[in-house]
């Protein structure tokens, strides 16, 4: 049983055009993309630059395969938050909100505080955080959509078993 989670971090240093250095925190580590499927480990990085069908389509190739019934439920989770995203992209509220209710569906059904090294209490906090207004009306199209900030997808150090 885990009581509490740890999370220590990667830096990277980017070289910016005047010759400075931008101290950048990874969303994983080395150990992670040792451990974890890579289009797991590309999902993350198109989910984090906002190219959420992009991530959507890597997380899916993943789910569509021989995976075992929690990765597959984790995934589809997964699939579909990234999806409510790029509905709000193309100005389908509507859909936004059926991803983002289905996602906290399949997590709730998933049972568990983090899988494949992702926080999911973090992650679904900064979920609603962004998406909530979308339960506020009977019709999510008669609302003014408010600046949203996706969740940013930074793995535990654990590496986490999975089926």
């Amino acid at each position: 049983m885990t009581i509490g989670f740890t999370r220590l971090t990667s830096w990277i240093f980017d070289l910016n055009i005047d010759g400075s250095m931008t101290e950048c925190e990874t969303a994983y580590l080395d150990a992670h993309v040792a451990a974890y499927p890579i289009e797991y480990i590309a999902g993350i990085d198109l989910y984090n630059a906002g190219e959420f069908h992009a991530a959507h389509d890597a997380w899916e190739e993943r789910w569509m395969g021989e995976v075992g019934p929690g990765e597959k439920l984790f995934l589809q989770a997964m699939i579909q938050s990234a999806v409510a995203f790029h509905h709000l992209d193309i100005g389908r509220p509507g859909a936004a909100r059926q991803m983002y209710v289905r996602a906290k569906e399949k997590f709730a059904r998933l049972g568990m505080r983090t899988f494949m090294s992702l926080d999911l209490d973090d992650y679904q906090a900064q979920l609603d955080s962004a998406l909530s207004w979308l339960l506020s009306a009977s019709d999510p199209r008669e609302l003014q959509q408010p600046p949203i900030t996706p969740p940013k997808i930074r793995l535990l150090a654990i590496v986490d078993d999975f089926d």
